[in-house]
C-alpha cells in the first residue's frame, strides 16, 4: 500500500550484510564497482609484462630463456611449418629435435624421451641428426627412444625389419646406448604382453616427450589404418591391402613375403606425448595433409586426430601442400619467421 497524506509510513530496515543507510546492498554494489578498474589496472600490467618486459629480457643476450619462452608461445598449438623441398623439411625437422634436446640438457637419470618412426620420409633427417653428432654438436648418451612399429614375424636381422633399419640408418652412427633404443619384437611368444610391456616400458620412462611420424598417403600413422580407434594403444594389427601392396617394392615386389601383421603403437599412445612432429612430404601425401589441416576429425584419417592435440607440428614441403586451399597456405608460410625461431642455434652441447 502506498503511503499518502495523513498515512504513517514504515522505516525501511536495511538488508542483511548491507550497512545502514545502503537501499538494498547499494554499499556492496558500490565497493564492487571500485573493484573493478583495480582489476583491469592489474590485468593490464600483466599483459605489459607478457608482451612487452618479457620478450625483451629474451633478447637481451639470455639463449637459453629465448628458447624456452619460444618453446612456451610458439607450441601451444597446431603448427604448420611449410619448406620448399624435402631436404629442407629434413633439415628443419633435424634442428628442432636437436634443439629440443640440448633444451632438455639431458642428464643421467634425466634423459629426454624421443618417438621415432621408420620409412623413407625421416631418412633425410636421420641423416642431419648424424651430421650433428658428428661435428660433436649432439649426443645421445642420455636420449631413450621408441619406435612406432615392427612387422610380425620378420627375423631381426631380416634387411627389411624395422630393427634392422634402425640400426643400419641411425642407430650405428651415434651414441645411444643400445639399451635405451626400444623396438616392438614382432616374433615375441606372447605379442599381447610385448604390446603391453611396450606402453609399461613408455610410462616408467615417464613419458614421451618428443614423438616424431611420418603417414602414409591414407593418412596412417605408424600402422593405424584407417578406422583405427583415435584412442588405441600398442597393439596386434592386420595390414590393410594398400600397406601390403605398397611395402611390396621392399621385398622384390612378391606380395606373399610382405608381412600382413605387425605391432603397432596406438594413437592414443602418440597423442600421449608432450609434443608431436609429424613429417609430410611429397604430393602423394598432399590429400591427407589436407584432411589432418583442413577437415574435422575423422578416424577414417588417423592422422587428423593430431589437431586436438595441443602441440602438434606438421612439417611438410611445397608439394605436399598441393591440396590445401591458398589462404591456408599463405596464412602458415606467413608464420614462417615465427616457426624458425623454433629451429634458431641455441648452443651445442659440446660446449656444455
Amino acid at each position: 500500500m502506498r503511503a499518502g497524506k495523513g498515512s504513517i509510513s514504515r522505516p525501511r530496515l536495511p538488508l542483511p550484510g548491507c550497512a545502514p543507510g545502503s537501499a538494498g546492498g547499494g554499499g556492496a554494489g558500490a565497493a564492487g564497482r571500485a573493484a573493478v578498474p583495480v582489476l583491469l589496472l592489474l590485468l593490464h600490467f600483466f599483459i605489459f609484462l607478457l608482451l612487452v618486459l618479457v620478450p625483451l629480457v629474451a633478447t637481451a643476450g639470455c639463449p637459453g630463456f629465448k628458447f624456452v619462452l619460444s618453446y612456451t608461445f610458439l607450441t601451444a598449438i597446431m603448427r604448420l611449418v611449410i619448406l620448399e623441398d624435402y631436404d629442407q623439411a629434413s633439415e628443419w625437422a633435424a634442428k628442432y629435435i636437436c634443439n629440443r634436446i640440448i633444451q632438455f640438457k639431458p642428464s643421467q637419470g634425466r634423459y629426454f624421451t624421443l618417438g621415432l618412426p621408420t620409412g623413407s620420409t625421416p631418412l633425410g633427417c636421420y641423416k642431419k641428426l648424424i651430421e650433428y653428432h658428428k661435428n660433436g654438436d649432439l649426443s645421445f648418451k642420455y636420449v631413450k627412444t621408441f619406435n612406432m612399429d615392427e612387422y610380425v614375424g620378420l627375423p631381426r636381422n631380416h634387411p627389411e625389419s624395422y630393427h634392422s633399419y634402425m640400426w643400419n640408418n641411425f642407430f650405428k652412427h651415434i651414441d645411444i646406448d643400445p639399451n635405451n633404443a626400444h623396438i616392438l619384437d614382432g616374433n615375441a611368444p606372447d605379442l599381447q604382453a610385448e604390446c603391453d610391456a611396450f606402453e609399461k616400458k613408455i610410462e616408467e620412462a615417464g613419458g614421451i616427450d618428443l614423438f616424431v611420424g611420418g603417414i602414409g598417403p591414407d593418412g596412417h600413422i605408424a600402422f593405424n589404418e584407417p578406422g583405427s580407434s583415435l584412442s588405441s594403444r600398442t597393439r596386434l594389427k592386420t595390414l590393410a591391402m594398400d600397406t601390403i601392396l605398397a611395402n611390396a617394392k621392399y621385398f622384390d615386389g612378391d606380395l606373399s613375403k610382405v608381412p600382413t601383421m605387425a605391432l603397432t603403437v596406438g594413437v592414443g599412445t602418440v597423442m600421449d606425448a608432450r609434443e608431436v612432429m609429424i613429417l609430410i612430404t611429397g604430393a602423394h601425401k598432399a590429400f591427407a595433409l589436407y584432411k589432418a589441416i583442413e577437415e574435422g576429425v575423422n578416424h577414417m584419417w588417423t592422422v587428423s586426430a593430431f589437431q586436438q592435440h595441443p602441440r602438434t607440428i606438421f612439417v611438410c614441403d611445397e608439394d605436399a601442400t598441393l591440396e590445401l586451399r591458398v589462404k591456408t597456405v599463405k596464412y602458415f608460410k606467413g608464420l614462417m619467421h615465427v616457426h624458425n625461431k623454433l629451429v634458431d642455434p641455441l648452443y651445442s652441447m659440446k660446449e656444455n
